[in-house]
């Protein structure tokens, strides 16, 4: 995902001049070896815990989080169910679903794509949770739903957090919200047990970092380039510096995302003291640009057990 576009101010500011061994999982069978990727009915013989708690069991693992991104609905919903269960299955340790928004202000091109293809479909909020409520007890890690702040007001803070708890989803990253707004959105996330992710940036002053990291529950993200998500080459020097910062203000975990897809800056981020990586552009790629679902999905499987083997 290229990185050419600057955020708006809105993105990711608090105001207006600040510019997760795998955790007592059942044991699976390769998804690529379940022939032809058929929909299975496994049993999950343990709960499911949330962010926080799984990042707990991790650190006293001396592990690191394995996240991965992909878009809800592209290529199909059909395909996402699979995918998520590809994810699991291959030591995810939380899985972010990214529901598709038509004006995705902080997303490159990649994933604009991926939304743009999901909702030609016919994708919805609505769609997407009945496919949850399927999916997510099959599942021995967390899903935090990915989700711009306008599909959430207009549907209502407090039945969207109804809706997505009863679904099973554990955790919510909202991008596009800015600190002081977000008073409504923590009081609703904590009735219905929803741990209300915040992001900040390298471009995050000091000060407004430590109020973000403050309120920010289950993870602190921390979005390590300027701009719109994408893969990129390298990951910056200055995301080490930015852990050291965060980690100096806070003993919750930080997970960095933007611009991670390959193993070795996987592997970086995590020498670098990050308790968690972020993995979006690259799986939703592989997704986007495989001849069918099936090629797509054996791809994903292999990618993401490249990304788990370079993690501690």
């Amino acid at each position: 995902m290229a990185m050419s576009l600057k955020l708006p101010a809105c993105f990711l500011q608090l105001k207006k001049s600040d510019t997760f061994s795998p955790l007592l999982r059942p044991r699976r069978a390769s998804f690529a070896s379940a022939r032809r990727f058929q929909t299975m009915a496994v049993v999950n013989t343990v709960s499911t815990v949330g962010l926080s708690e799984t990042f707990t069991r991790l650190k006293e693992q001396g592990k690191v989080a394995l996240i991965p991104y992909i878009t809800a609905g592209d290529p199909d919903l059909s395909t996402t169910a699979q995918a998520l269960k590809v994810l699991d299955s291959c030591g995810s340790d939380i899985i972010e679903l990214g529901v598709p928004y038509s004006d995705p202000l902080a997303d490159g091109p990649v994933i604009q794509a991926a939304a743009t293809r999901s909702l030609a479909r016919g994708t919805n909020f609505d769609a997407i949770i009945k496919m949850l409520e399927k999916v997510a007890p099959e599942l021995s890690c967390p899903i935090a739903l990915f989700s711009y702040y306008n599909p959430i007001l207009k549907r209502g803070v407090e039945k969207f957090m109804s809706t997505i708890n009863d679904a099973g989803v554990h955790g919510l990253v909202v991008p596009d919200v800015p600190l002081e707004e977000t008073e409504i959105l923590r009081k609703e996330a904590i009735k219905y047990k929803i741990e209300l992710v915040l992001l900040t940036t390298p471009t995050t002053p000091v000060s407004r970092m430590k109020q973000i990291v403050e309120a920010s529950e289950g993870f602190v993200y921390l979005v390590s380039s300027v701009g719109v998500t994408g893969a990129r080459t390298s990951v910056s020097d200055r995301v080490q510096s930015l852990l050291h910062d965060i980690k100096e203000a806070t003993t919750k975990p930080v997970a960095v995302g933007f611009g991670i897809s390959k193993p070795e800056h996987a592997k970086q981020v995590a020498n670098w003291g990050a308790d968690g990586v972020i993995v979006g552009s690259a799986m939703v790629k592989l997704l986007g640009d495989a001849k069918s679902p099936e090629e797509g999905l054996e791809k994903l499987e292999s990618f993401t057990r490249s990304l788990k083997s370079a993690l501690p």
